[in-house]
C-alpha cells in the first residue's frame, strides 16, 4: 500500500478499532479518523478525504446495516473512492449493495475472522486501494452452494476459476492455485464471459461484471 494512504476507519469496537489502528500504521497508512458509527463515518470523510475507507456493518445505534448504507453512500458520492465493509457473518446481498458503486471497482467485503491473519487483510486492502474487488473466500463458495444457480452454463472448472476471480485474484494467481498455465486461465475466463453474455467494452470491467452478474442473480 502506498506509504501516503490516508484511511478513514469506522468499528464500533473500542479493541478492535485500535487494534486496526495500530495494524494500518504499521503497513505505513496514516488513520485520519477512527471513529464508532455511520454518522461520524461520513462527516470524517467529508472532512478529510482519505483515499481508503474501512468501515464496519453493523454499527449504531440500530446494529443492523448502518455502515454498509454509509459505504455506498461513500461510492455514490464519489465511485473511485476505495472502500472495505468489515461483517461478523457471511451476507451475500451486502456485497451485491457494494458491488453495485462504482461498476465494482474498488471495493472489499471481508469477513472479521479475516483480519486476524494480518497478511492477508493488509493485501486485500492494498489490491482494493488498487482498484481491485475482493470478496471473502467463505462469502463466494456461500452463493455456489446456493439453489437455483444461475451459471450451469459453466463447467466445474468456469466456476472454479470465477471463484478465484471474485476473490480478486489474478490470472498468475489462479494458475498458481489450479496448478495450470497462465494461458489456460486466460482461455477459462474469456469462456466464462462469453457463456454470460458480456461482450468486450470499452470502459467497464468485463471480470467485475461476470461477478456482479452472478451475485445480483443469486440475491
Amino acid at each position: 500500500m502506498p506509504e501516503l494512504t490516508r484511511v478513514v476507519l469506522a468499528e464500533d469496537g473500542v479493541l478492535l478499532r485500535e487494534g486496526l489502528t495500530g495494524v494500518l500504521a504499521r503497513f505505513g497508512c496514516t488513520v485520519v479518523a477512527a471513529v464508532g458509527d455511520a454518522g461520524a463515518l461520513l462527516a470524517a470523510v467529508d472532512a478529510h478525504d482519505p483515499d481508503l475507507v474501512v468501515t464496519d456493518i453493523r454499527m449504531p445505534p440500530a446494529w443492523t446495516d448502518e455502515g454498509l448504507r454509509a459505504a455506498v453512500a461513500v461510492r455514490t458520492a464519489r465511485p473511485d473512492r476505495p472502500v472495505v465493509v468489515l461483517s461478523q457473518y457471511v451476507q451475500p446481498e451486502y456485497a451485491d449493495a457494494l458491488l453495485a458503486t462504482g461498476a465494482g471497482r474498488g471495493v472489499g467485503y471481508l469477513l472479521k475472522d479475516r483480519v486476524a491473519d494480518v497478511a492477508e487483510f493488509v493485501a486485500a486492502l492494498r489490491a482494493v486501494r488498487a482498484g481491485g474487488t475482493v470478496l471473502d473466500p467463505e462469502v463466494v463458495r456461500r452463493l455456489l452452494r446456493r439453489s437455483g444457480d444461475p451459471l450451469d452454463p459453466l463447467s466445474a472448472r468456469e466456476r472454479q476459476v470465477l471463484t478465484l476471480v471474485a476473490e480478486g485474484r489474478s490470472n498468475s494467481a489462479i494458475a498458481a492455485a489450479l496448478f495450470v498455465t497462465e494461458a489456460a486461465v486466460g482461455k477459462h475466463v474469456g469462456n466464462i464471459l462469453a457463456k454470460l453474455d458480456l461482450p468486450p467494452t470499452e470502459d467497464t470491467n468485463r471480470r467485475v461484471l461476470a461477478v456482479l452478474a452472478y451475485l445480483r442473480a443469486t440475491a
